[in-house]
């Protein structure tokens, strides 16, 4: 408790939500291997595999499982601990609890029982992979899994078809060759993917390429089907994603350009036609960059 204590001013017991390496030990931060080693409890989705983790380290814990099957029951547990003064962490199998892991109804469970929550941050495989696919434009989407009947798989990668922010998925090996091709044939083949998989591992393995591309990438190699996956897809040209909210909106839309700052006009206009504002606003950073390619040409033609 006094580790705990020097890391947190607070005594006031506390869920830890602990990030773990997705694979190279390494990635382990002081603070998480602080917190680990001073907790009453460790809850893990797995604790045979969490075990080997803590043995790593040298790290002492009580161990308890909180998987999908029984993260209620859980939930109320560790209630129960907090209620008593007891420190708990929350780890999964690897990176960061509750992000398509279990964690998330503890966390909401311990929370609506007015104890504190505290993130631990570190390993992220979606962070990861989004850090080196070099989509700068836009946002990006965090979907997860996706359904695994392939008519359910299509219809939600439709609703996203138009989407400028890039997609991040997670997927399974055995699904994942599915999962590209209702991508290619949902989104376009000339979309590009990153495949990130084994992050941090020995055989990790990053590519860039068009969804068109993916089956042969897997075919060029039959040891690149095994492991964990991330697909990050950029998102869809700005001008694509939104060119279906009507001219007479966009007579609208240009007339506020004209006089007001971006985020105003764009505001106005979706006040004044309905129009959703995602939509004005890519829209509006279209037009704006016309605008900018315009002037720059005037500008080389003077010279």
């Amino acid at each position: 408790m006094s580790e705990l204590g020097s890391l947190f001013p607070s005594n006031t017991s506390s869920l830890y939500v602990v990030a773990t390496p997705l694979g190279n030990l390494g990635d382990l931060t002081s603070r998480a291997r602080a917190i680990l080693g001073a907790a009453d409890i460790v809850a893990a989705e797995d604790t045979r595999h969490s075990q080997r983790l803590l043995d790593a380290f040298g790290i002492k814990a009580k161990l308890v499982a909180a998987h999908r099957h029984n993260e209620e029951e859980v939930a109320a547990r560790i209630v129960g601990w907090l209620d008593e003064g007891r420190q708990v962490a929350l780890i999964s199998d690897a990176g960061t609890p509750a992000i398509s892991d279990p964690g998330a109804r503890i966390v909401a469970r311990v929370r609506q029982a007015g104890h504190a929550v505290v993130p631990v941050p570190g390993a992220c495989a979606a962070i990861a992979a989004l850090s080196v696919a070099g989509f700068g434009e836009g946002g990006f989407r965090f979907a997860g899994f996706l359904p695994v009947k392939t008519a359910a798989r299509q219809a939600m990668l439709s609703v996203w078809a138009k989407e400028h922010d890039m997609l991040v998925f997670y997927e399974a090996p055995h699904r994942v060759v599915d999962t590209l091709a209702d991508m290619a044939k949902v989104l376009g083949g000339e979309r590009e993917v990153l495949i990130a998989r084994e992050l941090t591992k020995l055989h990790e393995d990053i590519a860039v390429m068009a969804l068109a591309d993916a089956p042969s990438w897997f075919a060029a190699d039959a040891h690149r089907l095994r492991g964990e996956f991330v697909l990050v897809v950029r998102g869809a040209p700005v001008r694509a994603a939104h060119e279906d909210i009507g001219i007479e909106v966009e007579r609208v839309l240009d007339l506020l350009l004209a006089e007001l700052p971006l985020k105003s006009a764009v505001r106005l206009a979706a006040e004044i036609t309905g129009a959703p504002k995602k939509a004005l606003y890519g829209r509006a950073l279209a037009r704006q960059s016309e605008a900018e390619e315009g002037e720059d040409k005037h500008f080389r033609n003077v010279k």
